[in-house]
């Protein structure tokens, strides 16, 4: 784990996420110890996600008390999604305890927070979270609509043997759910990310429901359904891994993939419109909403 000083670790987005609320993004590493295959930080414009070179914010905290405070004085209170570009909770995170000094000094300033992990060890953090999801100001428009603490975990198959070749680093699937149920028994408001689903393998009629049922069986408030990005063609970039996952365990679906992604790194108008309207059946079925704001 290489130790760096940063000059900023909060970051602005010039428009709210449609999906996720967030107004800012904080990540207190860089890199990720999950090792998830599929990452969109593999290949894309923001960077490698590889676990050799891992890194810990050391001034993160300080650094970001100080920008709290300067968008306090500005009255630009809004949603912090940590972590956007990692996971909060890698096992870095049990040394360093970045994530943990983050929630303490956003609950100073009185900011709600979007944690999106994998990881049971977000339990260590149960305190300050409940005081977050008590104290935190929203913007004006969100106040009164959602908590002040949302707590997302992030799945893309419930199958622990794709998940382990997938997401080598990272928790099994049934733990993320068996973890957000302790969560959502403590009080929270919580949902499952199905981002990505995986073409031909998790995103079928059949696969969606078993996620959207085991999300419901396991009380999430809401649940987000979205496609597969595949960046780059250098040896550790999503897409050249994913292809070597389909070469080790589903080799007859590479001339499907092929033909959906072609050239691209998405998948055509026509598969998102199509994932949309298998989700869509799916949660009205299982009474589930698709997002974290409830529909007006």
């Amino acid at each position: 784990m290489k130790e760096i000083t940063v000059k900023s670790v909060l970051n602005r987005k010039k428009k709210r996420d449609s999906w996720f609320l967030d107004d800012y993004t904080l990540n207190p590493y860089e890199g990720c110890s999950f090792n998830c295959q599929y990452c969109y930080i593999r290949g894309s414009k923001y960077g490698e996600n590889m676990e050799e070179k891992l890194s810990v914010k050391i001034n993160g905290p300080e650094v970001l008390d100080k920008q709290l405070a300067f968008r306090v004085k500005k009255e630009q209170q809004g949603m912090i999604a940590l972590a956007s570009a990692t996971d909060p909770y890698i096992a870095a995170e049990e040394k360093y305890c970045i994530t943990a000094q983050f929630l303490k000094i956003i609950h100073k300033h009185r900011f709600p927070v979007l944690m999106i992990t994998k990881s049971e060890m977000i339990m260590r953090d149960l305190d300050i979270l409940k005081q977050i999801h008590r104290d935190a100001v929203h913007a004006p428009e969100l106040r009164g609509k959602i908590p002040g603490a949302v707590i997302s975990f992030s799945l893309s198959t419930l199958s622990d043997d794709i998940s382990a070749t997938l997401e080598p680093g990272a928790p099994l699937p049934m733990k993320r759910l068996q973890t957000m149920k302790l969560l959502k028994d403590a009080g929270f408001f919580v949902g499952v990310n199905c981002i990505p689903v995986l073409p031909f393998i998790s995103d079928t009629e059949e696969q969606l429901d078993r996620l959207v049922c085991a999300a419901k069986d396991h009380d999430a408030d809401y649940i987000l359904i979205g496609g597969l990005t595949l960046f780059g063609n250098q040896p550790a970039d999503s897409k050249v891994l994913y292809y070597k996952f389909l070469e080790r365990k589903f080799p007859h679906l590479i001339p499907d993939y092929k033909r959906l992604y072609r050239i691209f790194f998405y998948p055509p108008k026509s598969y998102q419109q199509e994932l949309e309207r298998k989700a869509d059946a799916i949660c009205k079925k299982y009474n589930i909403r698709r997002s974290i704001l409830a529909p007006s």
